[in-house]
């Protein structure tokens, strides 16, 4: 028997998107007014500090990409409820087409004069990948940002000594390998940043254009 396996939930993928999700909070942090702009947490952090102290220019700076965050959780389910079963192209690939053209514009944007607005895109941009690929071989990951990966990991391995089971150490290393490849991407993104600048986004915009070819291609997997 056998079924059909998405491409978009497999561990290459996995690995692909994480350093895309390295790269994006590299160049934001580096190029773009030193924020990470893929998680929300520091964003959250620092919008309270700034209530308590009535600084409301900065609340307002920090509650944009909040408000981008969920403006891309919020369009990425309605894009799936939509086209979930459209077969020509996956849902997914349109959230793909969608990082694609968010990051082309962003490297127009001139620095630091549109920091803001990039940083506000590149939320968005997270939001949308860290909603639609939650999936890795059956396992909960995130590709733009590592804490909960690295929890996920730890059980994994903490369930594997207690154990031995196999299974667990094989999900545990594919944790700590999306960990890895997202330090990678981090690392080209300085690396990369410091040459293209701006325009260094754009090499994710590629990256993403990869995933969105790969995602044409369909394996069987026995069960």
């Amino acid at each position: 028997m056998s079924r059909n396996k998405q491409v978009s939930e497999t561990h290459l993928l996995g690995l692909l998107l994480a350093v895309v999700g390295g790269f994006l909070d590299a160049y934001t942090y580096l190029c773009r007014g030193r924020v990470f702009a893929n998680a929300q947490t520091g964003n959250i952090v620092l919008l309270g500090v700034n209530l308590t102290e009535q600084n409301w220019n900065r609340t307002f700076y920090y509650l944009m990409p909040i408000f981008a965050f969920v403006l891309g959780i919020l369009v990425c389910e309605i894009i799936q409820t939509y086209f979930k079963w459209k077969k020509k192209l996956h849902w997914r690939q349109l959230i793909v087409l969608m990082e694609i053209f968010c990051l082309i514009i962003a490297g127009f944007l001139p620095a630091p004069a549109l920091d803001t607005p990039v940083n506000i895109m590149i939320s968005f941009v997270c939001a949308l990948q860290v909603e639609a690929f939650r999936k890795m071989n059956g396992n909960t990951y995130a590709t733009t940002m590592c804490t909960g990966n690295l929890r996920s990991a730890s059980q994994q391995l903490y369930l594997y000594i207690t154990t031995r089971q196999k299974s667990y150490l094989h999900n545990c290393l594919q944790y700590y390998n999306v960990i890895l490849f997202f330090i990678l991407g981090a690392g080209a993104g300085s690396f990369f940043t410091g040459i293209f600048h701006t325009k260094a986004v754009w090499l994710c915009a590629l990256g993403l254009l990869a995933a969105f070819i790969a995602m044409f291609l369909n394996r069987e997997e026995s069960l």
